[in-house]
C-alpha cells in the first residue's frame, strides 16, 4: 500500500467530498501528496478527474485509471493484489513507468483508448515481472477513454480480470485429453494383437475363447489400476493387484527391490507380464507344484531397470513346441515399454525371465 497511508485526512473543497473513506485506496488517495505529480494538489483536481476517481473506487472489479500527459496512475482495492510488490510505490506513478515490463505489448491498446476507441482483449498473455521474477500471467481486460471537462481525452480507464488460473487449469485439462488419447491408442493396439494372436496361435474355438477372454480382463485389470493410482504407481502396488491371488502369504511368490515408482504405461505393460508368467506358472509351472515357488527381483541403477521372475521348486521344465502368443507377450511387446528385452529361458530346474530396460522419466 502506499506509504501516505494513515496521515491525518487533508481538508478537501466541498466538490472533491465523497466516500474516501469507503476503503484502504480512498483513504490512500486521498492522503496522498499529488503536488508531487502533474495531476497537483487534490484540492485543484477537476469535476471529471474526481467522477472518475469516484467511479473506480465504486468499482468492485479490480480497476485502475491513468491520468494526465503522463498516465499518472489511479486504482481500485480489488486491483492492488494484480500489483504483486510493485504496489507499495504504484499509486502517483506514470503508467509507462509502473508496468515498463509490458509496456511494449500493451501500448498499441493504449495508443487506441487514447485516440476515442476503448480495446477489449480476453486471455492476453503477459510476462510480467511484479515479483521480482518473471511471471506468465493471461488478462482479460477493457481500456476505455475519460474525459476532461472540455471534452477532451485525458486518460483511459482499465477494468481487468486476472485469468491466468482459469488458463493454466484448462492447458492442464488439454495435456490430460492428449494423454487419455494416447493411452487409448495403446490400449487399442495392444488389444488387436491380443485377440488376433491369441486367436492365430488357438487349436480350438473354446482355447481361443478362453484365451482372449481371460487375456483382455488381464489388460482391463491393468489399465483400471491406472484410473484409481494416477500417472505413476509404485511397482509393489502393482505386483500386489497383478499377481492377485497368487500373493496369499505363503511365501510363493518373493518379492525382493527397492522403492519404484513406474509411469502408468510401464506399470500396464509389467502388470500384463506379470499376469502372464503367474497364469503360465500355475498351470504348468513352480506354482503348479506344491513345493514350488518364484522369487521375482528387482534393481535399477540411474534410469537402467533390471526384472527377474526365477521359478523354482517346480516340474522339470521343457521348452513350448511353439512359439505362442504369451511368449511374445513377455519376449517382445512388454520389454517395448521399456526400450528394452525379454528373454525367457527354459531351464529344466525352472522358468527365469529377465526383463532389462529405461525407466520413463
Amino acid at each position: 500500500m502506499s506509504p501516505s497511508v494513515g496521515q491525518e485526512p487533508r481538508s478537501l473543497p466541498p466538490q472533491s467530498r465523497f466516500a474516501w473513506d469507503d476503503g484502504a485506496m480512498g483513504r490512500a488517495i486521498r492522503n496522498f501528496d499529488w503536488s508531487r505529480t502533474p495531476l497537483g494538489p487534490i484540492e485543484g483536481w477537476s469535476v471529471s478527474l474526481l467522477s472518475a476517481v469516484r467511479i473506480l473506487l465504486g468499482q468492485r472489479h479490480a480497476a485502475c485509471m491513468f491520468w494526465g500527459p503522463e498516465l499518472t496512475m489511479l486504482y481500485n482495492d480489488a486491483y492492488a493484489p494484480a500489483l504483486g510488490k510493485k504496489e507499495w510505490h504504484a499509486l502517483g506513478q506514470p503508467f509507462r513507468s509502473i508496468w515498463a515490463d509490458v509496456w511494449d505489448d500493451v501500448k498499441p491498446l493504449v495508443d487506441q483508448a487514447l485516440s476515442g476507441q476503448g480495446t477489449y482483449n480476453e486471455e492476453m498473455r503477459l510476462i510480467m515481472t511484479r515479483n521480482g521474477f518473471d511471471e506468465e500471467t493471461y488478462w482479460t481486460f477493457s481500456y476505455s477513454p475519460l474525459f476532461d471537462d472540455h471534452g477532451t481525452i485525458a486518460g483511459l480507464i482499465n477494468i481487468t480480470v486476472d485469468v491466468t488460473e482459469v488458463v493454466q487449469a484448462r492447458r492442464n485439462q488439454q495435456i490430460m485429453q492428449q494423454e487419455l488419447l494416447h493411452r487409448i491408442k495403446n490400449i487399442l493396439s495392444v488389444t488387436s494383437t491380443v485377440v488376433s494372436a491369441s486367436l492365430r496361435n488357438a487349436t480350438s474355438i473354446q482355447e481361443a475363447r478362453d484365451t482372449v477372454g481371460a487375456r483382455i480382463m488381464a489388460l482391463a485389470r491393468a489399465q483400471g489400476l491406472f484410473t484409481e493410482l494416477g500417472d505413476s504407481a509404485a511397482i509393489t502396488e502393482v505386483m500386489s493387484r497383478s499377481l492377485g491371488a497368487h500373493l496369499d502369504g505363503s511365501d510363493r511368490i518373493r518379492l525382493q527391490g527397492p522403492p519404484l515408482r513406474l509411469s502408468s504405461q510401464q506399470a500396464v505393460g509389467l502388470s500384463l507380464a506379470l499376469y502372464e508368467l503367474s497364469t503360465n506358472a500355475a498351470k504348468y509351472g513352480a506354482l503348479a507344484a506344491p513345493q514350488g515357488a518364484v522369487d521375482l527381483t528387482w534393481s535399477v541403477q540411474g534410469d537402467d531397470f533390471a526384472l527377474d521372475w526365477l521359478e523354482t521348486g517346480g516340474a522339470p521344465v521343457q521348452p513350448p513346441a511353439r512359439e505362442g502368443f504369451g511368449s511374445k507377450l513377455v519376449n517382445m511387446i512388454v520389454p517395448a515399454y521399456f526400450e528394452g528385452e525379454g528373454e525367457a529361458t527354459y531351464d529344466p530346474a525352472g522358468l527365469h525371465y529377465r526383463l532389462r530396460g529405461k525407466l520413463s522419466a
